[in-house]
């Protein structure tokens, strides 16, 4: 992150040069270049955690946390396609399931994240994200780490995507949960 200040890039940029490596990595999965998809998900993933070490340097806003957080979900989805495309008549049922499960999480994060913004809730778990971060099971991490298994085992994508997202829907629960008994008990005590 240093050196990309001293090249004077800012976060958006890297945010912005991640995402599109990330892309690139679509059409490589569906031509079935598995292990060269999993290097540009690795320089996507590397990118995702440069941007935020150069938007702490300059003070994070809340445009490049949009910026972010939309490359990222769009980034996963645009993955799982590739797979999808790869293998259209094995991985589209497990496939589409992922990307529902993805859709799960993704709805139960960003909308608790823009009502706990609303009335000014902060989390104390991770108190430098641009915006109220609600965990789960699945956050990034196992993301990239499934990523990468479907990469190295590619004939296994619909096992291990059914599996990836049962735990996907589990977290979405957990969210949809935590967020509503949050949110509730914060009206009952405003």
């Amino acid at each position: 992150a240093i050196q990309l200040d001293k090249a004077g890039l800012t976060a958006n940029q890297v945010s912005l040069l991640g995402f599109s490596l990330g892309l690139l990595a679509l059409p490589l999965l569906a031509l079935q270049n598995y292990l060269a998809a999993l290097l540009l998900i690795a320089l996507n993933r590397i990118a995702d955690g440069l941007d935020g070490e150069l938007a702490r340097r300059h003070g994070a806003t809340r445009a490049g946390a949009f910026l972010d957080i939309s490359c990222d979900f769009i980034f996963y989805s645009a993955i799982v396609l590739g797979f999808i495309l790869a293998q259209p008549e094995t991985n589209s049922v497990a496939g589409a399931t992922l990307m529902l499960s993805f859709m799960a999480t993704g709805a139960t994060f960003l909308a608790f994240a823009t009502l706990a913004q609303q009335l000014q809730l902060s989390s104390i778990d991770y108190p430098s994200k641009g915006f109220y971060y609600l965990g789960g099971i699945t956050e990034g991490t196992e993301t990239i780490i499934f990523f990468v298994l479907c990469c190295l085992w590619p004939t296994y994508f619909p096992i291990l995507a059914f599996g990836f997202a049962g735990l996907c829907f589990i977290t979405a629960a957990i969210r949809l949960y935590s967020g509503f008994a949050t949110l509730k008990s914060v009206e009952q005590a405003g």
